[in-house]
């Protein structure tokens, strides 16, 4: 297991054994993630499109793939 994922099993056990948040807080939380959500997408897709051949090749990906998966909206999973 990579340190990231053994870190991150570590949070989610030490946020496992605290008390629930309020409501409010469980929905900024949500809509935080959302949010980080989106910009992952729009910036991922944003470089998908100006991928070269070479590296299109390199993940299995043709160009009218990586076109389609780039023009998609980032609130389009």
């Amino acid at each position: 297991m990579t340190t990231s994922a053994t870190s991150s099993l570590s949070n989610t056990s030490y946020l496992n054994s605290r008390p629930a948040l309020p409501v409010l807080a469980q929905a900024a939380v949500a809509f935080a993630v959302l949010v980080t959500k989106w910009s992952i997408r729009h910036k991922t897709r944003k470089e998908l499109r100006h991928l070269s051949a070479d590296q299109l090749k390199d993940i299995g990906i043709s160009r009218q793939e990586a076109h389609y998966q780039g023009t998609l909206p980032f609130w389009r999973p």
